[in-house]
């Protein structure tokens, strides 16, 4: 490394090399992860550019390499698990766009992701995040159906007019923390009601081409269904025939990441039991964090009895515009006149490696003039529930997205990214905007226009 981590703010290293005080469960971490990835970084440093939180601290703890050095001193047994080791390695976003920049294809992903759950798993006290956030992470976030009956109180005062009152009136600061953060994401226009679901069979438009099934995801089912129905129509105008299968759960990433791995496992093998995938060229999933989880179900169960279901899973699970662009989109006949940018979700660019396909698609659609981002490979600061767990951060990688948005003069965002939606949309409207802030489909969904026969 060519600057220590010790020049900025040092781990505490022990002197006996006795793995017993780590601090967190080393058995179980090597379970995890094969010692060689650490070893595959080299310090070069071509990764702290790309790194959101080395960007805004220019600490060297709190970059890929930093955070590499500090996790195999722990393995090692040359540091402990102090407060300010996790902190640096807490404050990571998981974004992946080190993965991206690395000259040496460190897998990134696979060490942080396990060691996080090792510390969430050993943390006590203080370490802990608050109980309200664990039971909304555990117990609310991953069921869509719950979140569609906790939201109801919301969508009553947004429609009413009451939440916003009651922010002009400071009422909402009464809430803990954790739900103002809720509270402060709401989207400002909610339906009474969420729509129907979706059928359990949607037939294709002319020739059928593809038989797929629809992953619909928790918070998106729950915060933007529009997007799922939008979704399915697209795949029906590029003659799919699309079914919504019953028994299928949250993707795990919300309980894996807040140390539930187990509680993921569960959703793992229930999704690998609702999916016949004999019956599906591809499932489709149009969440960018959900995507690169579920591409990910052949590795974190790769010791499991299930790791071949999970291997031959994976490989049938495809973005939706990267599935369109391999099956040869149809192009859409109507005009959508708007100055577009485009954010890159981390899951999908880094996470995935799909940069190309929305593009290509939004370039398909007649009237949008499409201007590029500055930093659209950085991380906007939502990443899951980064911006309920680490709030401070979370809100300057907000802003920061949000002014070079404003940069570009456009007056619609699209993202890939049900917590990207959410996050920029607030940023932007603190700085007064009126963007509309979308997932592509919608808009290549307006492009295609209705159904034959009128079906909306």
């Amino acid at each position: 490394m060519s600057h220590s981590v010790a020049e900025h703010e040092p781990a505490e290293v022990t002197e006996s090399g006795n793995a017993n005080g780590a601090g967190i469960d080393l058995k179980w971490l090597s379970d995890r992860v094969e010692y060689g990835l650490y070893q595959d970084c080299v310090h070069c440093g071509l990764c702290t550019a790309s790194c959101p939180t080395y960007v805004m601290t220019g600490d060297e703890n709190d970059s890929p390499r930093g955070r590499i050095y500090l996790m195999r001193a722990v393995v090692d047994g040359r540091a402990s698990v102090t407060e300010k080791v996790r902190h640096h390695l807490g404050l990571c976003l998981d974004c992946r766009a080190c993965e991206t920049a690395c000259p040496s294809g460190v897998q990134y992903g696979k060490l942080i992701e396990p060691f996080k759950v090792a510390l969430e798993i050993s943390a006590d006290g203080d370490d802990r995040p608050p109980l309200l956030l664990r039971i909304l992470l555990r117990h609310l976030f991953p069921y869509a159906n719950r979140m569609k009956w906790a939201l109801i109180p919301a969508r009553i005062g947004m429609k009413t007019g009451l939440i916003p009152i009651a922010r002009s009136l400071g009422l909402t600061k009464l809430l803990p923390k954790t739900l103002q953060r809720m509270e402060e994401m709401l989207p400002p226009s909610m339906p009474l009601l969420p729509p129907a679901p979706l059928p359990e069979k949607l037939e294709p438009v002319g020739k059928k081409r593809a038989t797929v099934a629809l992953f619909t995801g928790c918070v998106t089912d729950a915060m933007t269904p529009e997007t799922n129905s939008a979704t399915a129509r697209i795949l029906q105008h590029n003659g799919c025939e699309v079914h919504v299968v019953a028994g299928q759960a949250c993707c795990g990433a919300v309980s894996y990441h807040s140390g539930d791995e187990n509680g993921a496992k569960a959703f793992m093998r229930a999704n690998l039991n609702a999916f016949d995938l004999s019956k599906y060229d591809a499932v489709i999933i149009n969440a960018a964090g959900c995507g690169a989880m579920l591409k990910d179900y052949a590795h974190l169960m790769h010791h499991d009895p299930e790791a071949a279901r999970a291997a031959a899973f994976t490989a049938k699970v495809k973005d939706i515009t990267e599935f369109l662009v391999e099956l040869g989109p149809v192009k859409p006949a109507n005009r959508v006149e708007a100055k577009l940018t485009y954010h890159d979700a981390c899951h999908l660019c880094h996470g995935q490696q799909i940069r190309n396909q929305p593009r290509q698609l939004l370039g398909m659609i007649e009237g949008l003039s499409i201007v590029p981002l500055e930093e659209t490979e950085i991380c906007c600061g939502a990443a899951g529930t980064y911006n309920l767990s680490q709030p401070e951060m979370s809100r300057r990688l907000g802003r920061r997205k949000a002014e070079y948005i404003d940069a570009t003069g456009a007056s619609v965002v699209a993202v890939a990214n049900i917590g990207c939606q959410m996050q920029i949309r607030y940023y932007l409207d603190e700085r007064g905007g009126s963007h509309e802030v979308v997932h592509p489909v919608e808009l290549l969904d307006r492009a295609y226009g209705p159904l034959p026969g009128g079906t909306a």
